[in-house]
């Protein structure tokens, strides 16, 4: 199973997160987020990079309670709550742009 773009292959698992986070780009995202039904905005764009962020930090990939009260913090309440997250990816904030942003899945996700 895998991503293809630009001649490029991307092994991912199952469900979609890619194996080799190193291989993450821009274009493997917008392909990724396409599978998922999204239409990236800047504000998906946000999230992500968020994500990506949070992960190089703290080496893991938040679960979606986690991710909403960071993303409060970072960028205040009328983006860091349940509705305004589940709008950006109604299947699941930290699942959805986990993957998105190449990263593993959630901790705490089924």
């Amino acid at each position: 199973m895998a991503y293809q773009y630009n001649g490029t292959t991307v092994e991912h698992d199952e469900e979609g997160y890619i194996t080799d986070i190193s291989l993450w780009s821009r274009e493997l995202a917008d392909i990724i987020a396409k599978d998922e039904n999204i239409e990236m905005t800047d504000e998906h764009w946000e999230v992500v990079n968020f994500l990506r962020d949070y992960y190089e930090e703290y080496q893991i990939a938040p679960a979606v309670r986690v991710l909403i009260k960071s993303i409060k913090k970072s960028m205040g309440k009328d983006k860091g709550n349940n509705k305004y997250m589940y709008h950006l990816f109604p299947y699941g904030p930290a699942k959805q742009a986990c993957k998105i942003a190449g990263l593993p899945k959630p901790t705490g996700c089924v």
